[in-house]
């Protein structure tokens, strides 16, 4: 059986072609790429995750959160860094405005955790409160004379973002 002049060119190209072949450079080259571009992309998103058990209060953020020592409020308790201090109870029927077991475990956590640059400087402690929309006034204020109290300079309230065109029709 006779074949066409194209099957056999076919045919001989088939015989003298080579394998293909990857080049790992360049993909080397594209996975070190994307790795940086993850590194630095990852390193500026920061977020809060607030426990299940509060409600945050809405508003909108301007800063984006920054590692800080975390006093949670919760209905029952007050906590530093998730270990229990003092419950809201006690906070609340305390006649003063400093509450002691919390600033002791504030200067503990600041001994521990914060840099030593802020370790000297007051005004560089960073604190971040988290605490449930229904906590009043009275004992987020008691909690945030005692965060002071204790040598931190910077007070946060954490809440929830909300989208900024709710916002701005707020407005």
């Amino acid at each position: 059986m006779s074949h066409s002049t194209r099957a056999k060119r076919m045919e001989r190209h088939h015989k003298r072609g080579r394998p293909a072949t990857l080049s790992l450079v360049s993909l080397m080259d594209i996975f070190t790429i994307l790795v940086f571009f993850l590194l630095v992309n990852s390193a500026e998103v920061q977020s809060l995750e607030p426990p299940k058990v509060l409600k945050l209060p809405e508003s909108i953020a301007l800063e984006k959160p920054r590692e800080s020592v975390i006093v949670m409020v919760t209905k029952d308790q007050v906590l530093v860094q998730g270990e229990p201090v003092v419950t809201v109870a006690d906070v609340d029927r305390h006649e003063g405005i400093i509450i002691a077991p919390l600033r002791r475990a504030l200067r503990v956590q600041s001994d521990r955790t914060l840099l030593r640059a802020a370790a000297t400087d007051a005004s560089a402690r960073e604190i971040t409160i988290l605490a449930d929309r229904e906590i009043p006034y009275r004992i987020l204020k008691k909690i945030m004379a005692s965060c002071t109290d204790a040598d931190y300079g910077k007070l946060s309230l954490a809440v929830i973002q909300k989208p900024e065109a709710i916002g701005a029709d707020a407005s």
